[in-house]
């Protein structure tokens, strides 16, 4: 059985926490600076190059105003999305 490579996760994330950014109308400085971290940290994190830990997860997610939990979820129902389709074995 092999298994298929998944959409960079980092990536993936960082698209979910850009649009929640954006729809929110505020800055990556903005973003860093409710959560308590560094505005190149967004940056990072919105391009893929690094991934939050759990503490910061729900520092983001509160400055955000939505749920750790869905930022988790949107993450994995895009990756859902992203993933090549799977194929049943004969």
């Amino acid at each position: 059985m092999t298994t298929k490579p998944l959409p960079d996760i980092g990536s993936v994330f960082g698209e979910v926490l850009t649009r929640h950014r954006t729809n929110a109308g505020i800055s990556q400085e903005e973003l860093a600076l409710r959560a308590d971290v560094d505005r190149t940290f967004v940056s990072r994190l919105e391009r893929g190059i690094r991934q939050p830990t759990i503490t910061t997860l729900f520092a983001i997610a509160q400055a955000l105003d939505v749920q750790a939990a869905d930022l988790v979820r949107e993450t994995e129902h895009l990756l859902r999305r992203k993933s090549p389709a799977k194929k049943n074995s004969p």
